[in-house]
């Protein structure tokens, strides 16, 4: 059993729904805050995510970053050496899909130049009525970045799961390949 531990940096602009993402995710869909007050730092959550058909697992420890300017700049100081990263936007809000290009240039300027599995959130997929960014759009950006395409709504159970399993999975695929590059050396 392999048991790896990975950074993973959560931004994008205040009330995109980051921090529900995240904390329905690690309480299993039990903590879903209907009053919540910004986050104006980072508040770091762990969670344990079993790898499908191994026994390994990779630990997450998440890094909830604040979404306000004046609070992200100092999240920064957290961020050193992210392994994967989270771009939340809000699916009603144009605007803060067009901030994801600027939340995935600040977290890569911690990388070193690593290879950083990511994925492209667009939360507030309920809210069909008021949406003002396309599906295709934003799947074509993620995939410009390299990045996974996710649709959720932190509030519906099952949803807020996807885009952090795809990252586990990721990383563990990132490791793998790392492993099997070492043993071909030998």
């Amino acid at each position: 059993m392999v048991k790896l531990r990975a950074r993973c940096v959560v931004v994008g602009d205040a009330a995109v729904g980051k921090s529900t993402l995240c904390q329905m995710f690690r309480s299993d869909g039990a903590v879903f805050q209907k009053n919540y007050s910004m986050n104006v730092g980072v508040e770091l959550m762990e969670k344990s995510v079993s790898i499908k058909d191994t026994s390994d697992n990779v630990e997450l420890f998440i890094y909830d970053s604040a979404g306000q300017e004046p609070f992200a700049d100092t999240c920064e100081n957290m961020w050193s050496q992210p392994s994967m990263v989270c771009v939340v936007f809000d699916l009603t809000n144009e605007t803060s899909f067009k901030h994801c290009s600027r939340w995935i240039d600040r977290v890569q300027k911690h990388t070193d130049g690593r290879q950083t599995p990511g994925v492209l959130v667009g939360n507030k997929s309920d809210l069909t009525s008021r949406r003002a960014v396309d599906s295709a759009e934003a799947q074509a950006f993620a995939h410009s970045r390299g990045f996974q395409y996710h649709e959720t709504c932190a509030k519906e159970f099952g949803q807020y799961e996807a885009p952090f399993l795809s990252l586990a999975q990721a990383f563990y695929s990132l490791y793998q390949e790392q492993k099997n590059f070492i043993q071909s050396l030998v």
